[in-house]
């Protein structure tokens, strides 16, 4: 060979290496932007209506949130069916010939794990002159507990309980009155919200204190919990940017909770706050803190000292009160909830709504897309292309939102990212819109609007679209 041509030979190589090389670059750089910024903002996406992935279910009816996920075994449905009758059906008063579901309270929320998600769905704030029955007030005092989480009440612990089995006295309760905040769109148009502001009453073990913290919480929904627990903790944190090193004004942080199981520390990914790290743990503790039941993982009532010195010596419905097999198919039912499939995906106007959910940086919380990893407890999760939005970090939802009161690493001003996947059907299946924390919010345009801190440019961006694009932006929500 010619010098002439080995020269050919090598530069050819060379530009062959360079072009690989280039395109190599840029798939890994495309590859890791693609699961946080859809591609496809203004187009229907192939399989976007599996929300789920195979766990997606395709009901608009008020039965929406209640499916299990598709192609489970016999058997597991069989543990799917049992553990829905655990969660919907009222806990009785210890002792009773109802042996598997006695010992109730002595103080509670409620009787059933439905009395707060009502078919596997949304809580509410309470009426005017009624008790509050899907939305629970969270109590603590100033400092924490020996696990870096909320220092309960010396009384009245970290939870309020309205209610209580007969001869025992009820916490107290709460009632709501709101202040209405009048604004204007950037056209013009007019638009109002509501305040909450609390008081607490009928308080029957002694004055709260002038430094009492405190936060309602409204239940949220239950479908795809289980594809959520499946998200690897790596996922989780890649969406994390804690001192804001892209300069968009959107950080996002993981909370760090305590692990009951483990007796350690570890990302929490559930709950307004992020303050419970698995499903699991979530259900033990709703048990403990809003029906009285106690389980291998919380054994001990739910009382503060006082009340336990007056009340510890009631019957019980055993030790534990749930057995393990019985909390271990409520906890397969909660898991294996299906998703919503999406409606209407491909109407203009929804595409539309989509592309500007977009262009105002909803989506840089609100994740569109992401994949589960490798999920033992149920494999039919296990690596799902799935459509949750959210990042379940922690944001600073600014001032307007806070509650003033930390929970673990959370401070006062955070929440955490919470998923929309099957949103758009609360309405059919609760026969509500009350969105947000304390369910504020009586639509989607009132949510958006009461978005500040990180959130605030994307709240600006609503503020000023047109009237049709608004309409676009909230028919997109509906969508999902």
């Amino acid at each position: 060979m010619s010098l002439l041509k080995i020269i050919k030979s090598r530069t050819r190589g060379l530009l062959l290496l360079g072009t690989a090389f280039l395109f190599s670059f840029l798939f890994i750089i495309t590859s890791c932007k693609k699961d946080k910024e859809p591609s496809n903002v203004n187009a229907a996406e192939a399989g976007e209506e599996l929300a789920g992935g195979v766990a997606t279910v395709f009901d608009q009816t008020e039965n929406a949130f209640g499916h299990s996920i598709p192609g489970i075994s016999v058997e597991d449905n069989a543990r799917f069916v049992v553990g829905n009758s655990f969660f919907r059906d009222n806990w009785v008063i210890a002792p009773s010939s109802t042996a598997g579901r006695d010992g109730v309270g002595p103080l509670l929320n409620t009787l059933s794990c439905s009395g707060c998600h009502f078919k596997d769905g949304r809580g509410q704030p309470p009426l005017d002159g009624y008790d509050p029955v899907s939305m629970l007030m969270r109590l603590s005092i100033e400092g924490t507990d020996i696990h870096g989480g909320p220092l309960g009440h010396p009384d009245y612990g970290t939870q309020l309980s309205p209610n209580a089995i007969s001869g025992v006295l009820p916490e107290g309760t709460f009632k709501i009155t709101y202040l209405p905040l009048d604004g204007t769109f950037d056209d013009g148009e007019a638009y109002q919200l509501r305040k909450p502001l609390y008081e607490f009453i009928k308080l029957n073990y002694g004055d709260l204190g002038a430094n009492i913290l405190y936060s309602p919480r409204a239940a949220q929904q239950l479908p795809g919990l289980g594809l959520l627990e499946a998200v690897d903790e790596a996922v989780i944190l890649s969406y994390a940017d804690e001192n804001d090193s892209d300069k968009d004004g959107i950080s996002g942080r993981p909370n760090y909770v305590w692990d009951e199981a483990l007796k350690q520390n570890t990302l929490g990914r559930f709950g307004w706050k992020a303050n419970q790290p698995n499903i699991r743990q979530q259900v033990a503790g709703a048990f403990s803190g809003d029906m009285g039941i106690t389980s291998s993982l919380f054994p001990k009532e739910n009382m503060s000292p006082v009340q336990f010195q007056n009340y510890g010596n009631l019957p019980n419905g055993g030790i534990p009160e749930i057995q393990d097999d019985l909390f271990g198919k409520v906890v397969y039912y909660t898991i294996t909830l299906s998703v919503p499939g999406r409606r209407n995906w491909t109407d203009t106007k929804v595409l539309r709504g989509k592309q500007l959910f977009t262009e105002a940086k909803c989506s840089k919380c609100h994740i569109p897309k992401m994949k589960t990893g490798f999920y033992s407890p149920v494999n039919e999760l296990s690596n799902q292309e799935i459509r949750p939005y959210t990042d379940l970090l922690l944001h600073d939802m600014g001032v307007g939102l806070a509650d003033g009161r930390p929970d673990f690493l959370a401070n006062g001003n955070e929440w955490r990212t919470p998923p929309l996947w099957g949103i758009g059907l609360v309405k059919n299946v609760n026969k509500h819109t009350y969105f947000l924390h304390d369910g504020r919010a009586r639509n989607f345009q009132e949510a958006i609007l009461w978005h500040g801190g990180e959130a605030e440019q994307s709240q600006k961006a609503f503020k000023a679209m047109s009237k049709s694009d608004r309409e676009a932006l909230v028919e997109f929500l509906e969508s999902l």
